[in-house]
């Protein structure tokens, strides 16, 4: 086989391997996208009248422990004012109980509008990013002037960050509990893998500099000090822009960032120190080569 046939054979093994990879990402976006915010229907009645919860999970944040749910209350049966109406034909109230206490009032003759309810994780370590998972528990009731009403929960998940993985079942009291799991996204857990192995790549590539620098007593290198000091600062730079703004002394910093940026700043020291010492050793035979007459 000639050289120019091995040549060729190589690059289209390299076009099948990026267009593989590629294929497997536009998979991947795929399959996400179809599953996130999609309406999950949890505990719905089959009839009477009863009222629709239309529950948005948005703007989640596991460093406050909290997320923020937007309630849109829809009315069904005698509950509506017309059929397949949003307006309500009698004035309804909506309790919903997480850590503070909400309550959702409908007025006759009007649809409701979106409200926002507050509700707190009561389990969870954002720490443990990127695994973390965090739950949380909100308990939904109704009732008018009659009593109290059935309530249903339809759910979506809005936040591009994370997962939720909702349940929802009455209770004893005739409220509906929905509860949830939230986690990372795949997105997110794809990067956060992505920037652990380049911690790890580029603290070994440094190392391996910093070694062929010390045996090939190289001295003071500047473009390669440079490299070295350029890559220790530009970890800091990729740590703060994992996505979901982990705090420090994350699952990610022990697992990669502090030992990278351990790895690189002792191979800088070192090659710094190392190559002074080669410096010096050089001018030193330089001024003996001069002080006997010789070419140095």
């Amino acid at each position: 086989m000639t050289a120019a046939r091995v040549r060729d054979n190589r690059f289209l093994v390299a076009l099948l391997i990026v267009a593989v990879l590629c294929s497997a990402g536009v998979a991947l976006y795929l399959n996400e996208r179809n599953t996130r915010q999609q309406a999950r229907e949890l505990a719905l009645p089959e009839s009477g009248d009863w009222i629709e919860l239309d529950v948005t999970a948005q703007d989640i944040d596991p460093g406050a422990g909290d997320l923020t749910l937007f309630v849109v209350p829809i009315p069904h049966g005698g509950l509506a004012a017309e059929p397949n109406s949003a307006a309500f034909s009698r004035q309804v109230v909506i309790t919903v109980q997480s850590a503070t206490r909400t309550e959702l009032r409908a007025a006759a003759g009007e649809a409701a509008t979106p409200q926002p309810v507050p509700a707190d994780f009561h389990a969870g370590t954002v720490t443990d990013y990127p695994f973390d998972r965090h739950r949380f528990a909100v308990s939904f009731a109704a009732a008018d002037t009659a009593g109290s009403v059935p309530v249903g929960v339809v759910f979506v998940d809005a936040d591009p960050f994370f997962l939720v993985h909702p349940t929802s079942t009455p209770s004893a009291s005739g409220a509906t509990v929905l509860a949830g799991t939230v986690t990372r996204a795949r997105s997110t857990f794809i990067l956060a893998w992505f920037m652990i192995a380049a911690m790890w790549a580029l603290a070994l590539a440094v190392m391996a500099g910093a070694e062929v620098l010390y045996r090939g007593r190289q001295g003071m290198v500047w473009p390669s000090l440079g490299w070295m000091a350029a890559t220790l600062f530009a970890l800091v730079g990729m740590r703060n822009a994992a996505p979901g703004s982990p705090p420090i002394g994350s699952l990610i910093d022990y697992v990669a960032f502090f030992w990278a940026e351990g790895i690189i700043a002792a191979c800088l020291t070192f090659t710094v120190v190392a190559g002074t010492r080669v410096e010096r050793r050089k001018r030193a035979e330089a001024a003996a080569a001069a002080a006997t007459g010789a070419d140095p």
